[in-house]
C-alpha cells in the first residue's frame, strides 16, 4: 500500500471521532471517502495531513509499508500527501498567480520571477480550461472558480497522493467533467486520490474503490465494479432510502395571486456598469418551488441577491412583493416584508462561526424578542431556539455548541433555521444541500416540501440537475444573465435544460 491507516482512534473532548479506522491506498488509485457529515471523514484527512498530529491519536499510519509520524502539514506534504479541503486555503488580496504557486515562488536569483510565474499560471489556467487571468485578485472570483484555482494549486505540486475533500461542491458540470479527466490523467500517471463527495454519481464515474465510513468507524471497503448507489447509501446512513426526492404532499396554488413578480429585470454589477442580469421577467406563486439552473457565471447568485437587496445596481425592470413594487431593496427591508435569502456560502455569509448555534439561530429576528426597554428576552430566545434546534434535528449536544465545529450539513441546517425564524413568505435556496451528505439531503428536501405544503414560495438554486428536477414545479434555466428556456415539469429532461443552459436550446419548443 502507498498509504495506510490501521485502527485509528482519535478522542476529542466528550467524543470518540474516529474508532479503529483502516483504510488502505494503492499506487495509482482513486479511492473515494464516502460518509454522512460528522462520519469521520473530515477528521481522518486532518490525520493524514498532520494537523492531527502523531500523538494526538491512537493507531498507526504508513506510507510505503513504513511507519510515519507527521508533526505536522509539512512532514505531510514532504512525504507527498496535498490535500485540498472544503475550506479555502487562498489569500483574496493576492493575485491567482501568487495563489497558485504561494510559498514556491519561481526565482532569478533571490528575485521573485514575476514573468515565469505568470506564464506558467496561464498555462495551468489553460490546461483546466479557466478563462481567468492569473492577474486577478483571488477576492474577486466566486466560490466555483476559488475551488478551481484550489485544485490547479495543489495538481501543480506533483504529490504522489491527492486528497480531494468535496471538490466538485461548488462546480458545474462542465466543469466536474474537466476535473475528472485530470483526476484520470493523474491516476495514469501513477499520482492515488482519495476522493471524498455526496456525489455519488462522481465516486461511481472515476473511483476504482469505495470505503464508507460511519459514526467514526470503517463500515465498508467495497470494488465499485461490485457496489451499486443504493448500496452504498445503505452502508452511509445504515438504512434504505427507496426515494431520495420526497413527493409535495400538494401542488402550487396556480389560481393565487403571485407572491413575487420580476418584470423586465435588468441589474449591472455596479453603477456605470454593463448590465449583467438583462430582461428577467417570472412569476412566483405560494406552495410553488421554482427551481433555477445555469452554468457558473450564468447569474443564478447574483439575481437572488439583487432580489435580496445586497448585491448589483438596478438599471430596469421592477421587482413586486406580495403586491407591492420594491424599488430599493435592501436586506433588513427584505426580511420585515417576509423575503429572505439562504447563501450558497454559508461560513461566509450564513454564521457567524465563532458563537454558538443559539446566537446564529436568532440573529436575523432579534426584534421578535424585544422585552421591555428594547432588551432582549433571552428566555424567549432560548425557547424559540430550542423549537428550531429540536425541529432541525440539530446533531449537536445542545444550542450551546460553536456553530463551527458542526458537520457541513448541520450548519446548513442553522443557516435555514435562522432564515425561518423570521416567519417568511418567500424562501431563497441558493445551493442548500451543497457539501452536504445524502441523508442530510434528504432532511433539506423533506423541509422544503413542509414550507410549500405551509403556502410559502421556495425558489432553489442548484447546479445538480437531478435535484432541481426532483424538487421543482417548474425550472427556468439562465444563460450569460439571460432566461435560457422556462420549464414546467412534464418537460424536464436534462437534455433540453442543459441545452438552454448553454443558449442553444430551441425558443419555439418552450413558448
Amino acid at each position: 500500500m502507498l498509504l495506510e491507516t490501521r485502527n485509528l482512534t482519535k478522542r476529542f473532548p466528550g467524543v470518540v471521532a474516529l474508532r479503529d479506522v483502516c483504510f488502505g491506498l494503492k499506487p495509482g488509485e482513486i479511492h473515494a471517502l464516502c460518509g454522512e457529515n460528522g462520519a469521520g471523514k473530515s477528521t481522518l484527512i486532518k490525520l493524514l495531513s498532520g494537523i492531527h498530529p502523531h500523538g494526538s491519536y491512537e493507531g498507526e499510519l504508513l506510507v510505503e509499508g513504513r511507519r510515519a509520524e507527521f508533526k505536522g502539514i509539512r512532514d505531510s506534504e514532504t512525504h507527498g500527501i496535498a490535500v485540498i479541503t472544503q475550506e479555502f486555503a487562498l489569500v483574496d488580496e493576492l493575485s491567482v498567480a501568487e495563489n497558485i504557486f504561494l510559498g514556491r515562488e519561481p526565482r532569478h536569483g533571490w528575485r521573485i520571477d514575476w514573468h515565469t510565474m505568470r506564464r506558467r499560471a496561464a498555462e495551468l489556467l489553460a490546461d483546466f480550461g479557466l478563462p481567468i487571468s492569473p492577474d486577478t485578485l483571488v477576492g474577486e472570483l466566486g466560490v466555483g472558480h476559488k475551488q478551481l484555482v484550489e485544485i490547479v494549486r495543489a495538481m501543480d505540486k506533483k504529490s504522489r497522493v491527492l486528497v480531494l475533500d468535496e471538490p466538485t461542491a461548488a462546480l458545474t458540470e462542465q466543469e466536474v467533467a474537466v476535473l475528472l479527466d485530470h483526476l484520470r490523467r493523474l491516476r495514469a500517471q501513477g499520482t492515488a486520490c482519495i476522493y471524498i463527495s455526496h456525489k455519488l454519481d462522481e465516486v461511481f464515474a472515476v473511483c476504482d474503490r469505495i470505503t464508507v465510513l460511519r459514526d467514526g468507524a470503517s463500515i465498508t471497503t467495497l470494488e465499485t465494479r461490485d457496489a451499486t448507489i443504493p448500496l452504498v447509501i445503505k452502508h452511509m446512513v445504515g438504512r434504505e432510502i427507496t426515494d431520495l426526492f420526497p413527493r409535495k404532499a400538494s401542488a402550487p396554488r396556480a389560481t393565487e395571486r403571485p407572491v413575487l413578480e420580476v418584470r423586465g429585470l435588468s441589474v449591472a454589477p455596479a453603477n456605470g456598469a454593463k448590465a449583467f442580469l438583462r430582461d428577467v421577467s417570472f412569476e412566483l406563486r405560494p406552495g410553488e418551488v421554482l427551481g433555477f439552473g445555469g452554468l457558473m457565471g450564468a447569474g443564478r447568485t447574483e439575481l437572488l441577491m439583487h432580489i435580496f437587496g445586497a448585491w448589483g445596481a438596478r438599471l430596469g425592470g421592477e421587482v413586486v412583493l406580495r403586491g407591492d413594487a420594491y424599488a430599493k431593496p435592501s436586506p433588513r427591508e427584505s426580511i420585515t416584508r417576509g423575503l429572505v435569502l439562504v447563501s450558497e456560502d454559508r461560513r461566509r455569509y450564513g454564521l457567524v462561526l465563532g458563537q454558538d448555534i443559539g446566537f446564529n439561530f436568532s440573529l436575523s429576528s432579534l426584534k421578535m424578542f424585544r422585552g421591555f426597554g428594547g432588551r432582549i428576552d433571552a428566555s424567549a430566545e432560548q425557547v424559540r431556539n430550542q423549537h428550531f434546534f429540536d425541529s432541525l434535528r440539530v446533531k449537536a449536544p445542545n444550542q450551546q455548541a460553536r456553530a463551527g465545529g458542526l458537520s457541513g450539513g448541520n450548519q446548513q441546517k442553522i443557516v435555514i433555521g435562522k432564515a425561518l425564524m423570521t416567519e417568511p413568505t418567500v424562501v431563497m435556496l441558493d445551493e442548500p444541500t451543497r457539501g452536504i451528505d445524502v441523508g442530510a439531503k434528504l432532511e433539506v428536501y423533506e423541509l422544503i416540501n413542509r414550507l410549500t405544503a405551509e403556502g410559502k414560495a421556495v425558489i432553489l438554486v442548484s447546479s445538480e440537475l437531478p435535484e432541481l428536477m426532483g424538487m421543482s414545479d417548474r425550472i427556468i434555466m439562465l444563460h450569460e444573465g439571460k432566461i435560457g428556456g422556462v420549464f414546467s415539469r412534464a418537460e424536464f429532461t436534462q437534455e433540453r435544460l442543459l441545452a438552454a443552459a448553454m443558449g442553444k436550446l430551441d425558443t419555439e419548443a418552450v413558448a
